[in-house]
């Protein structure tokens, strides 16, 4: 017992090491970006698919070689990219600040693109949705909300059952960002509950497991309900599109014939998975007073006021254009209204969200999204996809289920350092002819969806997905203010969750489902036909 305590001491040690981790991060930059040569193969990459004379283009570059150099300069920048957000050795938002000074200083991107890395829609969705939360907490309808979902429930056991069911199954059909910054603050208030009812001497004793295994909970249940219906992301509609580019489009309720039987065994895997993992470490396994407490508290506001009004129609307004006018408004115009309603009709002040608001978090994505352009523009992305494909080609896996098996394990992997919208981007333009080279009737489709499926599993690093992002930027102790999560939690308890997530996508999905419901006839002779 003493040599487990002592060797947990000496990884959280190394961990808290930060000048190490700093130091390593560099290492790697430099030694990936201005040391190692660029393979051949990447040079050889870069010139077929166009990206050295997109680059002469942009007057960053003159020759191949600089081009190739540049693109090492990417590629360095992802690992201590890597090693920087899982360790912190600078703080997540700064790390974020940095991919932006790179791509500048070191000729990357022309200026105007940079830019929009940090003003485009995905981090305008992201601000607005910050901003929604605070919103939501400060009129104090996220206790009702709590009401509602989980009001009726009891003990420890249910409530996490329900939880973790109910939000993978809404955020198959909603925006999981969204209702991550609706539920964080419920489940803080909750758990606030619990530990303030078992207060030793006056003191609250809080219970640090509690709170991860609910934010956690939240997190991870939301992600694996991205894979139920196109809208449940923007990843799932990138890949439609591709389908119908090749002339075989899928309707909303044929995927969810595919995609929908994983959401509620997602959420089944999440609330077992969470409670073997945090089932000893909690010391409180009663969420009833937590519960109790916000009930009485709703009930001792009464009806409904107007500025909880006022916010559900917010909240209803915003999710109606989400729905309805997404195409033309995009994510980022509706959830900008989250900054403006609120201060219109005066209900919560511009100061408090301005305050309220995660910045870190917000840079942090933001980083993340410019690493993602990086990746994309530079040819490092597609020069990794590509070596992906012929490594699996080599050992011949590359029809059937082991392609299907290789190219979803490739995006699960992927989507962890770069948005899933831009993984899928990257790989769908890939796989698909693939599928089609293969002469296996329905393989487009097949090979299309596993692709997609795969990319909700961003699990494992806190730039892995929106939802991640805001747990971590929401999630604080209401007394001390201090953080609940930190960014090595994501590794420390969401890889193998990860690794079960694809696995269940390799055995359920690709096994099970893609026999039962099988594949409309014609679909390859339709692909082939397009002529792309």
């Amino acid at each position: 017992m003493k040599l487990a305590i002592r060797r947990n001491g000496n990884n959280e040690k190394l961990m808290s090491n930060k000048t190490l981790w700093l130091c390593f991060g560099v290492f790697l930059f430099i030694l990936i970006g201005f040391i190692i040569p660029a393979p051949e193969s990447l040079v050889q990459t870069l010139e077929e698919n166009g990206f050295v004379d997109k680059m002469v283009d942009w007057k960053l570059a003159t020759s191949v070689d600089e081009v190739a150099g540049k693109t090492m300069v990417v590629l360095g920048m992802v690992a201590m990219a890597v090693v920087f957000f899982a360790t912190e050795a600078l703080p997540i938002g700064a790390t974020g600040i940095l991919m932006p000074i790179f791509a500048y200083f070191f000729g990357l991107l022309p200026f105007g693109m940079i830019g929009k890395t940090f003003s485009g829609d995905a981090p305008l969705f992201m601000l607005g949705v910050f901003a929604l939360g605070v919103s939501v907490v400060s009129v104090g309808f996220h206790k009702r909300l709590a009401v509602w979902i989980l009001g009726w429930t009891k003990g420890f056991w249910l409530p996490m059952f329900v939880l973790c069911i109910s939000m993978s199954v809404i955020g198959s059909f909603l925006s999981a960002p969204a209702m991550c910054s609706f539920m964080v603050p419920v489940l803080i208030a909750v758990y606030a509950g619990v530990v303030s009812n078992n207060k030793k001497d006056g003191k609250i004793v809080h219970d640090p497991a509690l709170a991860k295994l609910l934010l956690f909970s939240l997190c991870f249940s939301l992600n694996v309900g991205g894979v139920g219906t196109p809208a449940a992301g923007g990843r799932n509609v990138i890949m439609m599109g591709f389908f119908s580019d090749y002339n075989i489009p899928i309707t909303f309720f044929q995927w969810m014939k595919y995609g929908w039987p994983l959401v509620p065994i997602g959420g089944c895997m999440v609330f077992l998975y969470m409670m073997l993992l945090f089932g000893r470490k909690v010391k409180t396994r009663d969420l009833t007073p937590g519960l109790l407490a916000i009930k009485q508290d709703v009930k001792s506001n009464g009806k409904m006021s107007y500025k909880e009004y006022v916010t559900v129609g917010m909240l209803a307004l915003i999710l109606f254009l989400w729905i309805l006018q997404g195409e033309e408004l995009g994510l980022g115009g509706p959830a900008l209204l989250a900054l403006i309603i609120p201060v219109v009709f005066k209900t919560t002040e511009w100061k408090t969200i301005l305050k309220g608001i995660s910045w870190d978090a917000w840079f942090m994505y933001c980083g993340a999204l410019t690493l993602g352009v990086l990746l994309r523009e530079s040819g490092g992305a597609l020069w990794l996809a590509k070596s992906f494909l012929t490594a699996l080609e080599n050992v011949h896996l590359n029809e059937g289920y082991a392609l299907w098996v290789g190219m979803s394990g490739f995006s699960g992997l992927l989507t962890n350092f770069m948005s899933d919208a831009a993984t899928v981007a990257l790989i769908g333009p890939i796989v698909i002819p693939m599928g089609i080279m293969t002469g296996i009737e329905g393989e487009p489709w097949a090979i299309g969806l596993a692709v997609a499926f795969a990319s909700s599993y961003a699990h494992f690093l806190v730039v892995g997905s929106p939802t991640n992002a805001l747990v971590y930027g929401l999630g604080i102790f209401p007394d001390t203010h201090e953080r609940i999560i930190k960014p090595s939690d994501f590794i420390k308890y969401g890889f193998l969750l990860w690794v079960l997530c694809m696995v269940l996508l390799w055995i359920v999905e690709l096994l099970v489902i893609y026999g039962i419901v099988g594949f409309p006839e014609g679909i390859l002779d339709a692909a082939r036909s397009a002529g792309i």
